[in-house]
């Protein structure tokens, strides 16, 4: 507390001199990358608050792991003018991913995986997902998350290693393959995707791009087209996309590259059972955004269910919060990955979904 006491005394002192522009825009410009790189600090306290809070949410139903594992080599590359570090700029990426197994899991046995990536363009796996993680080991599921590239709560350059729609594919189809090989306790045969909004796009890419590794996948209120996406957003929106560090260019300048950042443009690739739904008061992932892929799958007439609201409490989160109307979309949910992974011991009723995740209903 004292040292940023002190970094913001002194930020005030350089604010009252009166040097001249030149000086000026470059102090300015250290104030900003001092204060971005306060947020990462900041960020990272708050991911080692979360991951305390996992043990405090979930420690009753399920062991917890988190293993570090590595990805692609990051997609932009930036030489640093040291020749030993330039030279190895193709290393690998270093990620984490979290893993949930039940705590009746036994070496003997043969369970069902889901890979529940998480959402957010920087976001990060929190214990906002707790309950559905409780809700899932209880059905006898283990679980891997992982905290993909751009994730937020691992400093700068893990953050400005971004690749959203490319890369972060690859980082979470690191974490299946780690798991396939190094677990004899988890069912090939049974390795399903969850995840919404962003996670639901990862879902998406996943499904299309590897569709041998997968039994089924279920993607909500799923980002599906960037270029369209991002000419309904706001224009700061735009500006995760167009840093220097990851693509660089406006969908018009780049439209090829953003198409292939987008899972609307792999519908004819579609062999695996698939869910998508979303709500037509989803105020981040429009839901014309989601029927341009529903309507890309109807056109290469592919066997796919989809479903979607009215009005849902909560929007772009109708099935991720703790309501009624919340409970029962997960469990139906629930019911189309029953269907391809065969957990142990599936939901008979929303009601008793309500009791694994909440203790009581």
């Amino acid at each position: 507390m004292k040292s940023l006491l002190s970094l913001l005394t002194a930020l005030l002192l350089t604010c009252s001199l009166q040097p001249s522009y030149a000086q000026n825009e470059d102090r300015l410009k250290t104030i900003s990358s001092t204060i971005d790189d306060l947020e990462h600090s900041f960020d990272i306290v708050n991911k080692k608050l979360e991951d305390i809070l996992w043990y405090n949410k979930v420690g009753d139903v399920a062991f917890i792991d988190k293993v570090r594992l590595a990805g692609p080599p990051k997609a932009v590359q930036t030489p640093i003018e040291n020749p030993f570090h330039d030279a190895l700029l193709d290393n690998d990426l270093l990620f984490w991913a979290y893993i949930f197994f039940p705590l009746e899991t036994r070496q003997e046995g043969k369970y069902p995986l889901v890979v529940f990536p998480h959402g957010g363009v920087h976001g990060t796996w929190t214990t906002g997902s707790a309950h559905i993680i409780r809700e899932l080991v209880a059905q006898g599921y283990i679980v891997v998350a992982p905290d993909y590239r751009g994730s937020i709560g691992y400093g700068k350059s893990f953050y400005r290693a971004i690749d959203y729609g490319g890369l972060e594919n690859e980082d979470v189809l690191a974490s299946v393959l780690y798991m396939i090989e190094n677990y004899s306790i988890i069912d090939t045969s049974r390795v399903g995707l969850l995840g919404w909004s962003h996670g639901g796009m990862i879902s998406l890419m996943n499904a299309l791009k590897y569709p041998d590794l997968y039994a089924c996948a279920y993607a909500g209120v799923p980002v599906s087209d960037l270029a369209y996406r991002i000419s309904y957003q706001r224009p700061s929106y735009a500006l995760n996309f167009t840093a220097s560090y990851h693509i660089g260019k406006m969908p018009e300048e780049a439209p090829e590259e953003y198409a292939r950042r987008s899972p609307v443009t792999y519908a004819r690739d579609l062999r695996i059972p698939l869910m998508i739904t979303t709500a037509e008061n989803d105020d981040d992932v429009g839901v014309n955004e989601v029927r341009r892929m529903i309507d890309s799958l109807i056109f290469y007439r592919k066997d796919f269910e989809y479903k979607i609201h009215g009005r849902m409490p909560g929007g772009h989160f109708l099935d991720r919060i703790d309501t009624k109307e919340a409970t029962d979309e997960r469990f139906l949910a629930y019911k189309f990955l029953e269907r391809y992974l065969k957990p142990q011991k599936p939901f008979a009723s929303p009601a008793e979904m309500r009791k694994a995740g909440y203790l009581f209903n």
